[in-house]
């Protein structure tokens, strides 16, 4: 799974369904990047999941946690209405995970502005 460095911030765009040893795959490529890159954020966009179960939350808890001792904040964005009411059902409050409607403001709740086309931020000098 690709993780994005934008500034000072991971993004991970979850567009496959989980399985448990993506899950672990993930979390220790997340913990060796926050480290080599020094990133203060993670973004964890869910668009394009459709379902989750109790694994899934979890595996955001856990990733927030992880980040938090790597002195990195998490935030979750692009969650569905139906993914919010099943980890709801589920009772999962996930502790530590900040949530956006998008990357814009998912951003903008780490501190970190949007690179904008042309800035040599995203396409170079």
């Amino acid at each position: 799974m690709p993780i994005l460095k934008i500034g000072q911030v991971l993004l991970v765009s979850i567009q496959v369904d989980l399985q448990d040893q993506t899950v672990l795959a993930l979390q220790e490529d997340l913990a060796d990047r926050i480290v080599r890159t020094g990133a203060r954020g993670v973004i964890i966009d869910i668009t394009a999941v459709d379902i989750v179960d109790s694994f899934i939350g979890r595996m955001f808890a856990t990733i927030a946690s992880m980040s938090r001792l790597m002195d990195a904040e998490t935030v979750v964005v692009g969650m569905r209405p139906a993914v919010a009411i099943t980890l709801v059902e589920l009772g999962l409050s996930l502790g530590g995970v900040r949530t956006a409607l998008d990357l814009e403001k998912g951003m903008r709740l780490l501190g970190a502005p949007l690179p904008t086309i042309g800035s040599g931020a995203v396409d170079g000098p």
